[in-house]
């Protein structure tokens, strides 16, 4: 690292090594605390673009020996380019993160990134452009044909902000990130099913996937928890269900966070639920699996099962996720303490439970799952009577035909 000193005199000089050799460069500056955060500043700047690749010796000190000596022009040099850094950069992160982020990193950078800076220094790209490339992406078609949303534009960027903050960490300027907001989002409204649609729509929904969205609407698992629950995860003595891996994205990768490491209670339907599984599918390792004993491809079942019955269910659209929604609601709904609530879904702690569903705590009154197990059977004692009331009447019509 370069040095600032003085003269016997009392001037101050820079003194660093640049491709090897060291460099003495003397100024007229008299040595002052001013001039010293002058000097340093500028010492600074010239290790930054001697790391970047883009320090010019002759930019700097056109009248220096040494200038000549490094055989350099006066010009900057370009430096190391945008595209360049960024697949470094991915290269040496991507094994920290989970095969989803990769995937997603990668999209990002081939579609958007490296299009639109393959050809930029790093050190050149300023909060301007930065600003310039999001109004850009603005124009872009998303889904449904509306435009893309502020959502996945602050993703696309987050992945900028990543590539740049190392960057300006490794080389030493100022990241162009500095002070730069996201756009705002809106906020996405839960809809959990009320408990009589939840049963309408497990009355609808094909047999060999009954006891699936079972163990999703009274468990509030995710779906690559669900996806990735194997039968030695599933404690039927300590009715409990333990997550420690996940199905994603064709891979078996580890929960979530470090607070979805957790063990759910078994309430007594999805117990009855994995009891019936257990006869389908007990002789290999997955709870849930294809006809032919692989994983869900979680995609494929949402267009082929999950959507089609909501539409013959005749209830309103929404994505799978809702089952964890519905499940957070309906623990709530029947007295829950949100600390159980909260660690049967994995959070790190309840704040996430008041935020989002706060309307939804009448009290605080139980905190071990009692509640609603009481709650649940009371719906199902609902549907039981209701089914042998329609079995009855189905019943008396055949006895007047016959008659």
């Amino acid at each position: 690292m370069g040095k600032v000193r003085r003269t016997e005199a009392g001037y101050l000089y820079f003194d660093f090594r640049y491709k090897g050799i060291r460099c003495k460069e003397y100024t007229e500056l008299k040595e002052s605390p001013e001039n010293i955060k002058l000097m340093n500043d500028a010492l600074k700047r010239i290790e930054s673009e001697i790391r970047l690749g883009t320090f010019s010796y002759g930019k700097y000190f056109p009248d220096s020996k040494n200038a000549s000596k490094f055989n350099e022009e006066t010009g900057p040099k370009i430096g190391v380019m945008f595209e360049e850094y960024a697949n470094t950069w991915y290269k040496n992160n991507k094994i920290s993160w989970k095969p989803s982020v990769q995937r997603d990193f990668q999209s990002v950078m081939k579609r958007h990134l490296i299009p639109y800076f393959k050809d930029k220094p790093v050190l050149d790209i300023t909060k301007w452009m930065v600003k310039e490339f999001r109004t850009a992406l603005g124009d872009l078609p998303g889904k449904k044909d509306q435009k893309i949303s502020n959502k996945r534009i602050n993703n696309i960027i987050l992945v900028l902000r990543l590539i740049m903050n190392e960057a300006a960490e490794q080389y030493d300027f100022t990241t162009p990130f500095t002070n730069f907001k996201p756009l705002p989002l809106k906020k996405t409204d839960i809809m959990p099913f009320s408990p009589d649609e939840v049963f309408q729509l497990l009355k609808h929904v094909p047999e060999e996937f009954n006891d699936y969205y079972v163990v999703r609407f009274f468990t509030g698992m995710r779906t690559a928890e669900i996806d990735g629950l194997k039968w030695k995860y599933v404690d039927f003595a300590g009715k409990r269900i333990q997550v420690r891996e996940t199905w994603q994205s064709g891979q078996w990768v580890s929960p979530k966070t470090q607070s979805s490491v957790r063990d759910i209670d078994m309430s007594k339907a999805v117990e009855e639920a994995l009891k019936r599984q257990k006869e389908k599918t007990g002789n290999g390792d997955l709870v849930f699996t294809t006809k032919r004993g692989k994983p869900l491809d979680h995609n494929n079942i949402s267009k082929r099962v999950w959507y089609p019955t909501l539409k013959k269910a005749e209830l309103s659209d929404r994505t799978p996720y809702q089952t964890r929604h519905t499940a957070a609601t309906m623990w709530l709904a029947s007295g829950e303490n949100p600390e159980w609530v909260a660690r049967q879904l994995g959070h790190a702690n309840t704040e996430m439970l008041f935020k989002v569903y706060s309307r939804f705590i009448p009290n605080l009154t139980r905190r071990d799952g009692s509640a609603f197990e009481k709650f649940l059977d009371g719906k199902m004692a609902e549907q039981e009577k209701a089914a042998s009331a329609e079995n009855l009447t189905e019943d008396e019509n055949d006895e007047e035909k016959q008659a």
